[in-house]
């Protein structure tokens, strides 16, 4: 019999814990409940605003994952940074094609003045560091995933124009690390792939608007929403339709009107070949103006080989005129064979701002040069461009009287 009382309290204390745990199963399973999701539209003509409404469990904050499904597109980044542990900087490029061509997360309404704040740091935000501070880290999947190349880099194999040596695979955590960097580099701007637009009523009914802007990506786009890492809703999806002239541009993940760069680069090829240069170097500048979403690279890859035909045109024109030295061309069309093969690897290297800071020095140089030598003092000093001046004008009137 005292055995028998011995026992009693230590079942009585094992049916507490048991109906305790199953109240608490039971609790968590109606707080973590799968959100659903709906959009209002199936179909956007070349960007749009999507009304997303669900509902969650309430008393959640819900966070909307958005991308263009199928269509991929290439990120990079060339970490030079000072390492905080060992004072040293890795030159290693980071690489992947596999970025979606169009990434956001929205986050609750309430959370817009952290954004505020983050965009007021400029080019130096964390995207890593302020997806954590909103919370939203919880519906970062999609870049999380994305197969990412590292090379261990140097200043001799930048110079022979290769990305350095392949490294080993990272581990997952580094990957995710490593992808939230890319992102950043990818989309530049918080308002890229960060909005406050979700609002959540205390049933747990929400509502959040999405913008896509004009220029995005074509095709399928998906939309998840998350209360927690493994609780979140099955897609809603929706299509970004574009047409002629419209185009899209794969490897720059913008679609564009061909017919604004069209008129654009008549004019400039006027006065490129005016001056002996095809226009790039004019193109350039206008382009990453004008057009802020075409990645750099792109740009300068893009417009290389399109002064092919506006120089196409001035050879045949200046021979028919005499004003090509032959000899002159071969000799530097050599340096130009070989820094054509560098070039390339060393602008996917640098960002954006070091691009223009560069090619915007560069041009102010030449700008300053060229400027200086027409000036009256310069010219009356000079004979040899005078005589030059005079014979370029004397075979101009010579072909005008042949015709």
């Amino acid at each position: 019999m005292k055995n028998r009382f011995r026992i009693l309290p230590w079942l009585g204390l094992a049916m507490v814990m048991f109906l305790g745990s199953q109240c608490v199963q039971a609790a968590e399973g109606e707080a973590l409940a799968a959100p659903t999701i709906q959009v209002d539209k199936t179909t956007i003509d070349n960007g749009g605003t999507i009304k997303v409404t669900g509902k969650a469990a309430p008393g959640q904050p819900v966070y909307i994952e958005v991308w263009a499904e199928g269509h991929e597109v290439r990120a990079s980044r060339f970490d030079s940074d000072v390492d905080k542990e060992t004072k040293k900087r890795p030159y290693i490029f980071y690489l992947t094609s596999k970025m979606p061509a169009f990434y956001k997360i929205l986050v609750p309404k309430d959370l817009q003045p952290k954004l505020d704040e983050a965009k007021k740091e400029g080019s130096k935000w964390s995207y890593s560091v302020l997806l954590k501070d909103l919370g939203a880290d919880i519906a970062y999947t999609v870049p999380a995933k994305v197969a990412i190349e590292r090379y261990q880099s140097s200043l001799m194999a930048s110079v022979v124009g290769s990305r350095g040596k392949l490294l080993p695979e990272m581990d997952e955590k580094e990957s995710k690390k490593r992808s939230m960097q890319l992102v950043k580099a990818r989309f530049r701007s918080i308002g890229n792939v960060l909005g406050a637009s979700v609002e959540v009523q205390p049933d747990g009914s929400y509502s959040a608007s999405l913008k896509v802007n004009k220029g995005s990506a074509p095709g399928q786009y998906k939309v998840v929403a998350f209360v927690d890492k493994k609780v979140k809703s099955e897609p809603a999806v929706f299509e970004n339709k574009i047409s002629f002239p419209t185009v899209y541009m794969g490897n720059a993940g913008t679609s564009m009107n061909l017919i604004y760069p069209f008129v654009l680069t008549l004019v400039v090829s006027i006065f490129g070949v005016l001056m002996g240069a095809g226009g790039g170097f004019i193109m350039n500048p206008l382009l990453i103006t004008l057009f802020p979403t075409l990645p750099h690279t792109v740009v300068a890859g893009t417009v290389t080989p399109t002064v092919l035909f506006s120089q196409g045109s001035g050879i045949y024109n200046y021979s028919k005129i005499k004003f090509i030295n032959w000899k002159l061309g071969a000799g530097i069309g050599c340096a130009m064979l070989v820094g054509g093969f560098i070039g390339p690897k060393l602008t996917e290297m640098i960002t954006l701002d070091q691009f223009k800071f560069a090619f915007g020095w560069i041009l102010l140089v030449l700008a300053g040069l060229m400027f200086w030598q027409t000036t009256p003092g310069y010219i009356q000093k000079n004979k040899k461009e005078q005589a030059i001046l005079k014979e370029f004008k004397k075979r101009a009137e010579e072909s005008a009287k042949a015709k």
